[in-house]
């Protein structure tokens, strides 16, 4: 039943929506809604260029890092329940993300080029 209601509810979406949008009511003659738009700006040159991956991953490593601190807190409101074995058990994962951001900064993620 589940898996059922998986595949109808996607597929009835996606009809209602074949049948509720706007029709365009006739062809541009001028091909303007098939240009790129960005910033109020036409578009100089190529619209299609390479990135430098390492602008992602300092961005996937950023939010490796602001996800997992917000672990700490609700670690830090129940510090005192936890006693011990709760304090050696944010040791250990403030470890992985230490040994992370040492592995990150060898690799030279960090460095902006």
């Amino acid at each position: 039943m589940l898996l059922a209601a998986a595949v109808a509810v996607p597929a009835l979406i996606l009809v209602l929506a074949r049948f509720v949008s706007a029709k365009p009511k006739q062809a541009d003659p001028e091909g303007v809604k098939t240009d790129t738009y960005e910033c109020g700006m036409h578009t100089v040159g190529s619209s299609w260029i390479q990135f430098n991956f390492r602008y992602y991953f300092y961005a996937l490593v950023f939010v490796v890092f602001d996800v997992e601190t917000v672990f700490l807190y609700p670690w830090a409101v129940q510090f005192k329940q936890l006693k011990l074995f709760g304090f050696v058990e944010m040791l250990i994962f403030i470890f992985i993300l230490v040994v992370g951001l040492v592995y990150a900064w060898k690799k030279k993620v960090l460095e902006w080029k």
